[in-house]
């Protein structure tokens, strides 16, 4: 299964509380504004640029700020140059960690980056330490109650779902989260959007192997460090394959 733990969940209700404030908004204008600049400005002709506008609105950001965000691209007079950066790292009981990040100053990322993993009680690694405990899979979160209400049987789409190329989903108590292929991604999310299933969440991102247990004495430096690193300005996204029981 996908696998949601602790910290998923933790992250999730964090950022559906915080959706109002303007530091969550400022990084998802980052990343609207990136992906139209570095490609077409037309929507459905960037697949960055579609996910960006996705999560943004998941979060209730006004159609009228993207728009603005996308015209600032065009107009091309901005000239920080962003780079997609993703750090490496171990945490408590050895976990693993993967930031993505979204900089103008790579010097002072990495030194952020590498501050908060020495802080609590981890370790900074290098390129690939711990890229390959993940793979890298599409994700998109659903809610449970209006998929049912919007599909005659949630069972049998499941089915029609895993025709069209979804490999794996998870159940919880609100939500349906479904992994794809990279490759079959826009295809399932299609289907979704045919059903007129709003998309909590749709994202390309990384899914982890395995996963680590967190002994409790470490449970409350782990999450500070996860905290400190999902909060940076810079960071777009985060993975662990940290549970916590």
């Amino acid at each position: 299964m996908a696998g949601h733990s602790k910290w998923k969940n933790i992250q999730h209700r964090k950022n559906r509380q915080d959706a109002a404030k303007s530091k969550l908004f400022a990084k998802l204008a980052k990343e609207i504004y990136v992906a139209a600049l570095k490609g077409d400005k037309t929507p459905s002709n960037n697949q960055r640029l579609r996910l960006a506008i996705t999560k943004a609105r998941a979060y209730n950001m006004p159609n009228s700020n993207i728009e603005r965000i996308i015209k600032k691209a065009a107009g091309g007079n901005d000239s920080t140059a962003y780079e997609n950066i993703i750090y490496e790292g171990y945490g408590p009981d050895g976990i693993a960690v993967m930031v993505e990040t979204l900089t103008s100053n790579r010097n002072r990322t990495a030194a952020d980056i590498r501050h908060f993993f020495h802080k609590y009680g981890g370790n900074m690694g290098q390129e690939g330490c711990v890229s390959w405990l993940f793979k890298k899979r599409g994700v998109l979160c659903i809610n449970k109650k209006e998929a049912e209400e919007k599909t005659e049987n949630v069972e049998e789409f499941f089915f029609q779902l895993l025709e069209k190329g979804m490999e794996d989903f998870e159940e919880t108590e609100e939500e349906y989260e479904i992994v794809t292929l990279q490759e079959n991604f826009e295809i399932v999310k299609e289907q979704l959007e045919k059903k007129e299933i709003s998309l909590k969440e749709a994202l390309i991102t990384y899914i982890p192997l395995n996963k680590v247990t967190v002994k409790k004495e470490n449970e409350e430096t782990t999450l500070k460090l996860l905290s400190a690193l999902e909060d940076y300005d810079d960071t777009q996204n985060l993975v662990t394959n940290a549970v916590f029981t």
